[in-house]
């Protein structure tokens, strides 16, 4: 039954929802912690591969022992060898945001993934397109390169900005050009406090560049035997060299250096290198929306702050 309002009372204020985004290695996951412990928050975390079981090392997804007993959403929610879309992730995670506000706790989404959050949170809307399971199995048979002819025949405005490396988005833009002609192009909206579906305190965490790089270093070669082990596992447990390739930059090139077709020193070299490319184009996303506001790591106590207070504050709506 619908729950109806008296016209002279104010309608109830939307969930306020805290959101921690930045560059791959830049602090987010403890950050989020600290201020989920700081304002009874939860969190959910906006990563495209750590919604797969199973990809732990790779992916660097938090621990039991790291969340200190913030409890946390969507993780381990998918199969690896299945496609998760990012539909699917808008659909859970506006689930689990209604869950958390529900019990009177602070949703905290973080992560890196650009375009999970801004569709989680309604600054873009996503293509109405279903799935096309029959044309899916037959461009998993396709090589990347014939994936990214085949796009830039169908719609070459949205082969120049693609990742041609990801055949998850390939696929998905040759399914949605198929179907509409062309992918159309995202559409944005401004959420604040005028409108929208939730009230959102933006926070943004960043490092000097030579410092990232530096972690970056550090991150990788502290875990890339841990990664290779995993892949291994992976694989042996039926995730085939293929599926692997869209799996992230640490399982695709782990997997091309297992197959002998890179060498160690090149899957190393190559694997840095694309990482830090990945935290740049993650900043690029990011740096469009203008209502995040920039902290560094050492900036901790400035952020728990600023979260109080706005979780403080009335809604202005």
């Amino acid at each position: 039954m619908t729950k109806l309002f008296p016209l002279n009372s104010p309608l109830p204020a939307p969930p306020k929802v805290v959101v921690v985004v930045g560059p791959t290695a830049a602090g987010k996951t403890a950050l989020s912690i600290e201020i989920a412990r700081a304002v009874r928050g939860e969190a959910i975390s906006a990563d495209s591969r750590q919604v797969y079981r199973e990809l732990d090392i790779g992916t660097g997804k938090i621990t039991r022992r790291e969340m200190q007993g913030i409890p946390h959403h969507l993780l381990d929610v998918a199969d690896p060898k299945k496609t998760f879309t990012a539909a699917d992730y808008v659909h859970l995670g506006r689930a689990a945001i209604s869950l958390i506000a529900a019990r009177g706790h602070v949703p905290i989404v973080v992560g890196g993934t650009g375009f999970y959050v801004d569709a989680l949170l309604g600054r873009v809307q996503l293509a109405e397109v279903p799935a096309n399971k029959a044309l899916r199995a037959k461009l998993e048979t396709w090589s990347e390169k014939r994936l990214t002819k085949e796009l830039k025949k169908l719609d070459p405005e949205k082969a120049k900005t693609i990742d041609m490396k990801n055949r998850v988005r390939l696929v998905r833009a040759i399914e949605i050009a198929k179907a509409l002609g062309k992918t159309p192009p995202l559409s944005r909206r401004r959420l604040d406090r005028g409108g929208g579906p939730y009230e959102i305190l933006w926070i943004g965490l960043t490092l000097p560049k030579e410092e990232l790089a530096k972690k970056i270093h550090i991150r990788l070669f502290a875990r890339i035997r841990d990664i290779e082990r995993e892949v291994k596992k992976l694989h042996k447990k039926g995730l085939s060299w293929r599926r692997m390739e869209a799996l992230g930059l640490e399982y695709r090139y782990m997997a091309r250096y297992l197959q002998g077709k890179i060498s160690q020193d090149e899957m190393l070299r190559e694997l840095e290198s694309q990482i830090r490319k990945y935290a740049k184009r993650q900043m690029t996303w990011f740096k469009r929306n203008k209502e995040i506001q920039w902290f560094t790591p050492t900036e901790k106590k400035k952020i728990i702050s600023l979260s109080k207070k706005f979780l403080a504050t009335n809604s202005l709506r």
